[in-house]
């Protein structure tokens, strides 16, 4: 019986390793995401800013799912 505790133990301590390693992950591609939509907000405002009728052109091009 004894093994069986410290062997559910040890899957245990496995699970909740795993479990950090994917929250890091996870929370290190939202950094990567939230960097890229500010980089597009970026662009889209000085591709606006540089010609207004590019930027037209550009927001008629959207996918519809958008």
């Amino acid at each position: 019986m004894q093994s069986r505790v410290t062997e559910l133990e040890a899957k245990i301590s496995f699970a909740e390793d795993q479990l950090d390693a994917l929250n890091r992950t996870v929370y290190l591609q939202q950094q990567q995401i939230d960097e890229l939509k500010r980089e597009v907000r970026a662009l889209r405002q000085q591709l606006h800013d540089t010609s207004p009728a590019a930027s037209a052109r550009v927001e008629d091009n959207v996918p519809p799912h958008y």
